[in-house]
């Protein structure tokens, strides 16, 4: 079991793995969450670094540093520099990305970016040294995070799954999803919501071409009496979950509140519940999975 940080003590992640599985969009997904971030630094610097972290007067709790081959001969001082870490008395965990050759040869012809270690010859050659570099250090890592069938949204998901006691403490994340029933459920959701009883604003001229972020169709879903009781109900519901969910080891929770189209209804009471519970639990963020689909319909 990977043992995390207790609240309030700084935590060092050392991203790192092949190139073109994902280094740089974790990078940004960390930084969304709350976490200073640097990309390509030396590893030699790595002691350093966090000893001016310990003297910005506990203004920087979390940190990831981007570490990889592109150091070049500066990359085989990283165990040494982790070791330093450790006698200095700094936690640290180590997330290493992972593709399968097939996929990271795809990525690296759809950008059309060169590979760090390319000289001459085939990509494919590249990554099969690359990994055999990397086999030590993948060996040492904390979290292995294979994105070979992720999207950007998937691999957001997952590292927010990883650092989610980090992250919020003792409280559970919860994320409220939008989403339209026509596009299908949205995957690894624990609980789903339909306000498709609610009157529909896409049957208002003036509402259609707007979404639920919009004040007027916001308005017009929740003057609804049974809008409030609903949202009401369901406040209370998870407010009553939650706890139970952190105490079984639960490490974030998704609620999907779902529409016909994903457009309207659902997303103005994703954002009320997202305020509601906000209040009195946190954190709470909203995601609009449908919302900006080309087809405005939500009949």
């Amino acid at each position: 079991m990977v043992k995390t940080a207790k609240k309030g003590e700084r935590l060092f992640v050392i991203i790192t793995g092949l190139s073109g599985a994902g280094k740089t969009q974790t990078a940004h997904f960390l930084e969304d969450m709350g976490f200073y971030c640097v990309d390509n630094l030396p590893p030699t610097l790595i002691p350093k670094f966090a000893q001016l972290c310990t003297q910005a007067r506990g203004q920087l709790h979390r940190v990831a540093l981007v570490v990889d081959i592109r150091g070049g001969d500066f990359f085989g001082h990283l165990f040494t520099a982790l070791r330093d870490l450790e006698r200095a008395g700094h936690d640290y965990r180590i997330v290493f990305l992972d593709a399968s050759d097939e996929t990271l040869v795809r990525r690296f012809k759809e950008t059309r970016r060169r590979h760090p270690l390319t000289t001459k010859g085939l990509v494919l050659d590249s990554i099969r040294l690359e990994r055999q570099r990397l086999e030590e250090l993948k060996a040492r890592a904390h979290h292995i995070i294979d994105t070979s069938s992720f999207s950007p949204g998937q691999l957001k998901d997952e590292l927010r799954r990883v650092f989610a006691h980090e992250i919020a403490g003792d409280e559970l994340p919860v994320t409220v999803v939008s989403f339209g029933y026509k596009y299908g459920l949205p995957l690894d959701i624990d609980l789903i919501f339909d306000v498709r009883f609610l009157p529909n604003p896409y049957y208002i001229d003036d509402l259609r071409s707007h979404s639920g972020q919009e004040d007027e169709v916001k308005n017009y879903v929740l003057k609804w009496s049974a809008a409030k009781e609903f949202l009401n109900k369901v406040t209370q519901l998870l407010l009553f979950l939650l706890p139970h969910y952190r105490k079984e080891g639960k490490s974030h929770l998704l609620v999907g509140i779902g529409c016909t189209g994903g457009r309207h209804r659902s997303v103005a009471v994703a954002q009320e519940l997202v305020r509601l519970l906000g209040q009195r639990h946190g954190p709470v963020v909203a995601e609009h999975r449908d919302i900006q689909r080309a087809e405005v319909v939500d009949t």
